[in-house]
């Protein structure tokens, strides 16, 4: 898929050039007009490649095998069926385009400017908890770094590595979208070689027969929830914070699968990866574990790579947490959030580093999150479905007024659905050990089993669309269509006519 990095036609007519990577971006989450757009859908293909390919995702492959006792076969079978879940972030990313604007201000037309405050809380407290794993995992990568450097990182030097590992990760966030897009499109072909190499250099390490008998249905279901929750359900509340800078007129199908497969080829590669090389490496499951599998002469560029990698994976939460604070927070700027979420995001993960249980913090983390983001994930495509992705951007901007005001700025069918699906959700969730659903814990052998993700789905879904279907249906229909047919012309797909 070619890249865009001419200028791109808008909906308009409206030539827009790429900003410089170096131009601070001014606009929160300010409807973006027709003479900024740039790009096309393939901008958004290599950004999520660069992001995802990413060592992460190796450690979530090697889980299935150490921690859930699955079979490489059940592993490669629970990790091809998760992935397809980055359809999910494929959907969510067709609405910025059309609304201009970021996920948790486009949020406001299913839930009313207030009542959007909480999925907007909880998607804040999502963000700032991905980077905080984030942060622990560079700097352990560092300290093990500095170890092959022969200095050995005491208290001081921690404090100092994750002082200077916040300095460097707010960067990109806070240059804004242009240089978030174009620096990890630039990290994506060097990451593919790294991983080639790694690849390479496990195979004799690989015993794809251990373990020989698999794992029970329930612990494939734990999985299946963690694979879903990390990958494409994880980012969907991320999606129109990158899209929304594409012309209005972008092919929506070009949009999904731009996306789709931007993030879903590399996690699925590398998570199948980490599969395999944990068969015959157990300690893979941490970024540091995964060295005992290499050769000495490769450690210390894989450290170096993999620190970059986590840079990058962490700048999308940075930029998302700070716009999500903004729609709670309309007053704060750019410079406000990412300076808030720096020094919180900093304090918490000193604890992460000094803390002994911070692997198991993670994973119970991930899966906690399917909580609210299985239901609110329905809910905001439910509702784009239903009002035909017609959306009125000053309405959506407006705190104290406008079409999607409605009952005191609450739409209360969006959060009766959002409560029902969490809680129902919660039945069949297993974050083993702190809690285990009712349902969860009667089904699928000595683990239990977790159909959360699915349920949220389901019941925040139909719910919303009982409730909210005529309404919501007609707010689409009063909404003008846009763009227009005359405004179409010369302006299909991806870029039309732009070169790489």
């Amino acid at each position: 898929m070619p890249g865009i990095s001419g200028p791109a036609r808008s909906a308009a007519g409206v030539t827009a050039a790429a900003p410089a990577i170096t131009s601070i971006e001014q606009r929160g989450i300010e409807h973006v007009p027709d003479d900024s757009r740039w790009g096309g859908p393939s901008s958004l293909f290599w950004m999520w490649a660069g992001a995802v390919w990413n060592v992460e995702f190796v450690v979530y492959g090697a889980l299935a095998i150490v921690v859930f006792g699955l079979s490489f076969a059940q592993a490669v079978v629970v990790i091809l069926i998760g992935n397809l879940s980055y359809l999910l972030t494929g959907l969510a990313s067709v609405q910025g385009p059309q609304a201009g604007t970021t996920t948790f201000a486009i949020s406001r037309a299913s839930f009313g400017p207030r009542g959007n405050k909480l999925p907007s809380f909880f998607n804040w407290l999502t963000q700032v908890g991905f980077e905080i794993e984030g942060i622990a995992l560079i700097v352990f990568a560092a300290i093990l770094l500095a170890s092959k450097a022969g200095f050995t990182a005491g208290t001081a030097a921690k404090v100092i590595f994750i002082i200077l590992a916040m300095a460097i990760q707010a960067v990109l966030p806070l240059l804004g979208h242009a240089a978030v897009l174009k620096v990890l499109r630039w990290l994506a072909i060097p990451f593919v070689v790294l991983f080639t190499v790694m690849a390479a250099l496990t195979t004799s390490k690989v015993n794809l027969h251990v373990p020989a008998h698999g794992a029970s249905w329930g612990a494939l279901t734990i999985f299946l929830a963690l694979v879903i929750s990390a990958g494409g359900l994880g980012w969907t509340e991320n999606a129109n914070d990158y899209s929304r800078y594409l012309p209005q007129a972008a092919d929506k199908r070009r949009i999904v699968l731009a996306v789709a497969l931007g993030a879903a080829i590399p996690s699925a590669l590398l998570e199948v990866l980490g599969a395999a090389v944990a068969t015959g490496v157990p300690a893979a499951t941490s970024v540091n574990g995964l060295i005992s599998g290499f050769p000495g002469w490769f450690i210390v560029p894989y450290l170096i790579f993999a620190i970059l990698q986590l840079f990058s994976i962490n700048t999308l939460d940075l930029y998302s947490s700070g716009v999500t604070l903004q729609s709670l927070v309309p007053r704060l700027k750019r410079l406000h959030c990412v300076a808030i979420d720096t020094v919180i995001c900093g304090a918490l993960a000193a604890y992460a580093v000094f803390s002994a249980h911070f692997f198991t913090l993670l994973t119970d983390f991930i899966l906690f999150i399917i909580l609210w983001l299985g239901p609110w994930c329905a809910i905001y495509l439910v509702d784009s479905y239903l009002r035909r992705n017609r959306y009125d951007h000053d309405a959506l901007l407006d705190e104290r007024g406008g079409r999607y005001f409605r009952h005191g700025g609450f739409h209360w069918p969006a959060i009766i659905a959002q409560v029902l699906g969490m809680v129902v959700a919660a039945l069949w969730l297993n974050a083993y050990s702190p809690y285990v659903g009712f349902l969860a814990s009667r089904h699928g052998g000595p683990l239990g089993s977790d159909f959360s993700v699915f349920l949220g789905l389901l019941v925040g879904g139909v719910v919303y669309w009982l409730l909210a279907s005529k309404p919501v249906r007609a707010e689409g229909q009063a909404t003008p269509a846009w763009p227009r047919p005359d405004q179409l012309r010369g302006t299909a797909g991806d870029g039309q006519g732009t070169t790489s």
